[in-house]
């Protein structure tokens, strides 16, 4: 392994026709240099994916109240029905497996937009009414202050957790908002706390332009009495999100009085199930990058291969005069594998270090998306992929030497 004559003889060989054995080498290298950059664009895009849902719970499920499509018990179809305070407890006592609920209420529906008033200045923002545990649901962080608690809902105090959008519209620059007082449809509520989204996907709108205000307090100053719009929960762990989802429409639909197949009767949204989805997809990606970059490597390893049968070829008489005066087979072989080791090794280790560079140098330019971020990858990944490599020169230089230990010493000597 350490011979120094047997290295040069390796180096003789490989340069005797430089533009071949560079060919040959190029192929290897782009092998591993697809196989390193596929994976690394895999990772980037899981980075991304799970840095646009940072902070939202995996395992929750959101339920809100729809128009019946099946008459049940003396009402007809389309009846409007809606959730009250008397569901929040109906739920924490009747349905298995909840961890955190979060009822919310959200003034002017589904992403309404409602005038904000500060100081003259009115901007459109989504004003919802909460309970401290959402954070536990919702990628929301305080960055000002504090958010929403206990105190707030039974004493039904007129505070507000505003977003960093809000602060930007309304607010002079370097302003102070906290213990400032907004007007929201002629209610004033005193700033407690200024919150952003840690998440960099805009699930349900643009979270930075929300407005917080206790659950309670909502209830009394929007004429919502006995209302909630719809419920945020969360399972425990071992708990499929999708089987609370389940229970609980079950559980609502024999309070409200809706026929228990009416599937329309009842809007919900299983975060748990997407999550599942995306991570499912990114594992097909990850294996789609091993499929086609090996067999990327394998092209290269078979080129390796036919380039060393050439060799042996021109080196049929060679071969022969080494074996009459005594080579054993295992030198005739290890000779041949190791020159196809070192063509593929060093063909290879070039390729894996470009394709490291590459990702290193976009991870390093900030060339970040919504949901695409720092493609790498990690040194498992590396070290499999080495492995690949070592066995793909293996591969390429055992069948050459099967044919070469195959020549008969006299046929050898006679050839030219």
């Amino acid at each position: 392994m350490f011979d120094r004559d047997r290295w040069n003889e390796i180096w003789v060989t490989l340069s005797r026709n430089k533009l071949r054995s560079f060919l040959t080498a190029f192929g290897v290298g782009w092998g591993i240099f697809m196989l390193i950059v596929m994976l690394g664009a895999g990772n980037g895009l899981s980075n991304g994916v799970n840095q646009a849902f940072a902070g939202w719970a995996s395992n929750s499920c959101y339920v809100w109240a729809q128009t019946t499509s099946l008459p049940y018990q003396g009402f007809p179809r389309g009846r409007w029905f809606s959730f009250d305070n008397e569901d929040i407890a109906l739920i924490r006592h009747k349905v298995k497996g909840v961890d955190a609920l979060a009822p919310r209420l959200q003034l002017g529906g589904w992403r309404g937009g409602n005038n904000v008033e500060y100081r003259g200045k009115t901007g459109p923002f989504s004003v919802n009414g909460d309970v401290p545990d959402v954070l536990r649901i919702q990628g929301t962080e305080v960055v000002k202050g504090r958010f929403l608690n206990e105190r707030d809902l039974h004493e039904n105090r007129k505070v507000a957790v505003i977003g960093t959008r809000l602060v930007e519209v309304l607010y002079e620059k370097d302003e102070e908002p906290l213990g400032t007082w907004i007007k929201i449809q002629g209610v004033y509520f005193q700033v407690v706390g200024v919150h952003r989204p840690k998440a960099s996907a805009n699930m349900g709108g643009d979270q930075s332009a929300v407005v917080h205000v206790p659950f309670t307090t909502f209830q009394r100053a929007f004429n919502a009495l006995n209302r909630v719009h719809w419920f945020a929960i969360t399972a425990h762990e071992g708990t499929p999100a999708s089987q609370v989802q389940a229970d609980v429409k079950r559980v609502l639909a024999v309070k409200h009085r809706v026929h228990p197949d009416d599937d329309l009767a009842f809007g919900s949204f299983n975060v748990e199930e997407m999550f599942d989805m995306t991570n499912n997809l990114f594992k097909a990606i990850t294996g789609l990058g091993w499929f086609v970059g090996v067999l990327t490597l394998l092209a290269g390893a078979i080129g390796v291969s036919n380039i060393m049968l050439v060799i042996i070829r021109e080196r049929t008489k060679e071969i022969g005069i080494r074996r009459s005066i005594g080579a054993t087979p295992g030198s005739i072989t290890s000779q041949i594998v190791l020159e196809s080791l070192t063509l593929t090794v060093i063909a290879g280790y070039l390729g894996l270090l470009v394709g490291m560079l590459i990702l290193e140098a976009i991870s390093s330019a900030g060339m970040d998306s919504e949901f695409f971020a720092r493609p790498e990858i990690d040194l498992t990944v590396a070290l499999i992929a080495l492995g690949v490599l070592i066995l793909s020169g293996l591969f390429a230089g055992y069948l050459p030497a099967r044919r070469a230990l195959a020549i008969n010493p006299v046929d050898a000597l006679r050839a030219e």
